[in-house]
């Protein structure tokens, strides 16, 4: 092996394995947060309330770790645009809808169909020039977008399915593609994810509580035990983490790959659903679930060789 080869082995690995790792466990934050989400609705916590106070945690936590890292939301008209649309699509727009349907369709459903985006992101990447076709990777996403679409059809066809309820809940991964693509192509030159990610979820937090000056919406959360504040706590622990992880994702493994959190959220999140909140398992799952596995390996697996071909391109070696 050669010197060079030897110095440049360990970047090429590193530069998949921080965005596998990422995807791996932002995913899995993101199936535990609908199942926690249901478990708040069964203790009198409304959608709104539960998302407002958990997004203001989450939202505490990672302007703490800014702070102490020096690496504060950048302060501009360019970044006000980019946070208040960015929550819009990508937090409280989607995560309301989600966290409304849950009670009606279910934590399981909510959990396989955000492995929806990918197909609208890959597609809109191609459109917009921010992705190259590559077969492997559209091999994936296909796989992905059918297991969940198995899953979905068969809720549909359920004798109890609400319709409108699981149209409500099918919104949710539009606007999480747009999120996607918006994020990558507006991102404010020079700002780091430690910066953005809180930003992003303070404007949320205006959204929402705008929300709730609404006829029927309210903030309020029972107080008569600890439990509905230990679940929000919980929740803001969560959605810090998955969004930090979000960010650091977007920014180093692109919106196709970012896209597939949701994929990774259904694998972990539906047998949270049934094995622990006593769900019924959804119609389709095992071939659903195979098909969305393999659909996250082969768009990673696309993802790695573009990325490591992409840096040894870079990193030609001095023949001098």
């Amino acid at each position: 092996m050669t010197k060079f080869t030897e110095r440049n082995s360990s970047p090429c690995r590193s530069v998949w394995l921080v965005p596998l790792m990422c995807l791996l466990v932002g995913g899995a934050l993101l199936g535990i947060s609908t199942n926690v989400a249901k478990y708040a609705g069964e203790i009198g916590l409304s959608p709104l309330a539960f998302l407002f106070w958990s997004i203001a945690g989450a939202a505490t936590i990672l302007l703490v770790i800014a702070l102490l890292r020096h690496e504060l939301p950048p302060l501009n008209k360019r970044s006000f645009e980019y946070y208040f649309i960015s929550a819009l699509v990508s937090v409280a727009g989607s995560n309301l809808l989600f966290f409304s349907a849950i009670p009606h369709v279910g934590a399981g459903f909510v959990a396989l169909i955000i492995s929806l985006p990918p197909l609208l992101t890959y597609l809109g990447a191609l459109a917009l020039g921010m992705e190259r076709f590559q077969t492997v990777r559209a091999l994936g996403v296909a796989a992905a977008l059918a297991g969940a679409g198995v899953l979905a059809a068969r809720k549909f066809s359920a004798p109890d399915a609400s319709v409108f309820w699981i149209l409500i809940a099918l919104c949710g991964p539009v606007l999480l593609a747009i999120g996607n693509l918006y994020r990558t192509l507006r991102w404010p030159e020079g700002a780091s994810p430690n910066a953005l990610a809180p930003g992003m979820l303070i404007a949320a937090v205006v959204l929402l509580g705008a929300t709730s000056l609404l006829p029927d919406f309210s903030l309020t959360v029972p107080l008569g035990g600890f439990l509905p504040l230990g679940l929000i706590t919980l929740q803001a622990f969560i959605f810090a983490g998955q969004f930090q992880l979000l960010f650091l994702l977007q920014k180093t493994g692109g919106p196709v790959l970012l896209s597939l959190l949701g994929s990774v959220g259904a694998i972990v999140g539906v047998p949270v659903a049934v094995f622990l909140q006593g769900e019924s398992p959804p119609d389709g799952l095992i071939l659903g679930a195979s098909l969305i596995a393999l659909g996250v390996a082969l768009v990673t697996w696309g993802g790695m060789k573009m990325m490591t071909l992409s840096k040894q391109k870079l990193e030609v070696p001095d023949k001098t």
